[in-house]
């Protein structure tokens, strides 16, 4: 069995009285989620999660470690993946998809994510990250 680990994060903002939290639509698979990716040798979770959303969104952001969930899954039979989310506060600035993975990038509002989301992981990180964010 092969084992990944990916780092990745629920960006999150205030606007205009809403909490709207940043997704991201792969190139290949057409699917939502978050921003997230493999972690390098000698890098951090956090910082395996602040890199990986600059690469995918061109946001920097603010993460808060104490917000940690794991999501744990089979992308092929012979392998286990495991990604590790945190709550990521996003500073100034407009999102941007990476040209090479990300078909698009854009913010919605957190009550509003779980219709977008194809999994139900993801859709169980949102409700943990609305509890935790309000």
């Amino acid at each position: 069995m092969l084992h990944e680990k990916s780092c990745g994060g629920i960006v999150y903002r205030k606007y205009h009285g809403n909490t709207e939290i940043l997704l991201i639509k792969h190139l290949n698979s057409g699917h939502w989620s978050f921003p997230k990716g493999h972690v390098e040798e000698g890098e951090t979770e956090i910082e395996t999660a602040m890199r990986e959303i600059k690469e995918e969104t061109g946001m920097d952001v603010m993460i808060d470690p104490t917000f940690r969930e794991l999501v744990t899954y089979n992308p092929k039979k012979d392998t286990q993946k495991v990604v590790v989310y945190f709550v990521a506060m996003a500073k100034k600035g407009s999102p941007v998809a990476q040209e090479n993975e990300i078909a698009e990038v854009k913010w919605v509002e957190i009550t509003r994510a779980a219709d977008l989301l194809a999994y139900d992981n993801d859709r169980c990180i949102v409700n943990k990250a609305k509890k935790f964010i309000h």
